[in-house]
């Protein structure tokens, strides 16, 4: 019997996933939940510079700046609720002095820069088509920041600007490397403070728009995140509690499809090492001074320079 329909996936055959990949990851907060298991695993990711934007313009701005190597100063921050804001950036990334937060973000600037040039891999999770408007500025922000709403208009992109926005991502982002993989993908995440029908047409603007501007020929795909939350895992027991965030049982599920699809098979044995190394620092022991334990520690000890020595770049 069978009680659950799958959707087709075929194994992708260039410029798969390993452990000499570099990997970018900007977007909805669903991009996290996959550079989690990619920083589990210890592969070299660059995560959310500034931090978690939801919709195509703001990652789209993000990378312009980058790309342009923009300088932030006075004039691109403001002061609310008693710290300093930009309204290109995730709340997570406000800050309490003025000085500190610009360091921060012209130096983020300048390594997102760098890591799109080197980047194998740049994976883009769209979350809504939903968008605010700063009325002062006419400008359209990653983030409100808790500015009173009065002072934005709420609007939702079309399909053309999202399609148009994708397709300056692509173009921006092959003039400083032109042989990145860039992966797009929709999160799994309804926004539904939007309303549920307005969640579903955003999410809809979102998908359409993707599918009008990916070219494997040109090393652009899409990976079917959405499409594996709402027809494979089709019940609430795959949600967390709120019922709108996938649960660790869904992240890991559609983790393994991303595997299964992007991964190169020379990584198997390396993550596999490297999971045995992870759960044994996570392991409790009823007696730490044990001769037992002792040897446990020192076994998985030369097990993290075993790995090390490999692989540089990795650290425990």
């Amino acid at each position: 019997m069978k009680l659950q329909t799958q959707i087709p996936l075929i194994k992708e055959s260039r410029n798969l996933i390993n452990y000499n990949s570099k990997i970018v990851l900007l977007g909805s907060c669903f991009s996290e939940n996959i550079g989690n298991q990619l920083d589990y695993y210890k592969f070299q990711t660059t995560q959310n510079p500034f931090g978690i934007l939801f919709h195509p313009i703001a990652i789209e701005n993000l990378i312009t700046n980058a790309i342009n190597e923009k300088k932030y100063t006075e004039n691109d921050v403001f002061f609310n609720n008693e710290q300093y804001h930009s309204f290109d950036t995730h709340s997570s990334l406000s800050a309490n002095n003025e000085r500190d937060f610009l360091d921060n973000l012209n130096s983020s600037i300048k390594s997102t820069r760098k890591t799109l040039e080197e980047a194998s891999h740049i994976i883009i999770t769209l979350g809504t088509s939903w968008v605010y408007r700063y009325i002062e500025s006419d400008q359209i922000v990653a983030n409100c920041h808790k500015v009173p709403q009065k002072k934005f208009l709420k609007e939702i992109l079309s399909v053309d600007t999202i399609s148009e926005s994708l397709e300056n991502i692509i173009l921006l982002i092959k003039s400083i490397n032109k042989n990145a993989s860039i992966l797009f993908t929709v999160s799994p995440v309804r926004h539904i403070k939007d309303g549920f029908i307005e969640n579903s047409q955003s999410k809809s603007h979102l998908i359409t728009a993707i599918h009008q501007v990916i070219d494997k020929r040109k090393y652009n795909y899409y990976f079917p995140s959405y499409e594996i939350m709402m027809d494979e895992l089709r019940d609430y027991r795959f949600y967390a509690e709120d019922m709108i965030h996938p649960n660790k049982t869904t992240i890991n599920y559609i983790w393994e499809k991303f595997m299964s699809t992007w991964f190169d098979v020379s990584a198997n044995s390396t993550m596999k090492e490297i999971d045995i190394i992870q759960k044994g620092m996570l392991h409790k022991p009823f007696n730490p001074n044990s001769e037992k334990h002792l040897q446990f520690l020192e076994n998985l000890e030369q097990k993290k320079l075993k790995i090390m020595r490999e692989y540089s770049f990795m650290s425990f």
